[in-house]
């Protein structure tokens, strides 16, 4: 008895539940994803070769804008640091801070103080909204007699006693030496010789020496 054949079909899959659960993934992420905020200061940094990644951790971080104004901030995630800091500069300068001024300190992200300390108190009486229009003229550091910053680095260096401090310098192209001499003052001060400058990254030159190191460093890397 001859076999039956059985017609062939093409084969349909039915694409429609995939493309629903896609698209509210894609919905859950876009709706979750939290954007890093704009930075609170503009700065152009100078261009290096260097590509080693500066850290977010037990960092102290002193910027120089394009102004040549300084400004002292310390990363968000060292909160008992930065009650130190504060509690430490307000018994130092007898500035007279209140909790409420002090947890503002503390609580603000990307919290610079850019201002001498005859003006924190008023600064930190202001909300984070308002903290965010607010011009500020930088740390007097330019005059050796009344470098206000010296004051600032002890407090730090007190703060993280016992820990490891990451000194950080992020300075505009445009900023001024006297300015950063200052800055340099205030670490000496502090018996701070040891810092970072943060740079903008860009590729070693074609054909130079460094680029034939960085060439057979990453080879030996990625043979290991």
């Amino acid at each position: 008895m001859p076999r039956a054949k059985i017609p062939r079909k093409s084969t349909s899959i039915d694409m429609t539940a995939m493309c629903d659960v896609a698209f509210l993934l894609l919905s859950f992420f876009i709706l979750a994803t939290k954007f890093k905020p704009p930075e609170a200061l503009s700065v152009v940094t100078p261009s290096s070769v260097s590509s080693k990644v500066a850290p977010d951790k037990n960092v102290v971080m002193i910027t120089l804008d394009k102004d040549a104004k300084v400004y002292f901030s310390v990363s968000d995630g060292n909160v008992s640091e930065k009650r130190d800091i504060i509690d430490g500069v307000n018994t130092a300068k007898n500035l007279g801070l209140t909790d409420a001024e002090k947890k503002n300190f503390v609580n603000n992200p990307s919290a610079y103080i850019g201002v001498p300390f005859s003006q924190l108190k008023p600064l930190l009486a202001k909300n984070p909204e308002e903290l965010k229009n607010v011009v500020m003229p930088g740390i007097p550091v330019t005059d050796s007699t009344n470098n206000e910053l010296i004051d600032w680095v002890r407090a730090a260096v007190s703060a993280f006693q016992g820990s490891k401090m990451v000194l950080l310098v992020k300075g505009d192209n445009a900023a001024t030496y006297p300015s950063f001499q200052g800055v340099e003052y205030a670490f000496k001060k502090n018996d701070q010789l040891k810092f970072q400058l943060i740079t903008n990254p860009v590729t070693a030159p074609a054909g130079s020496e460094l680029e034939k190191i960085q060439q057979a460093s990453g080879n030996k890397s990625s043979e290991q």
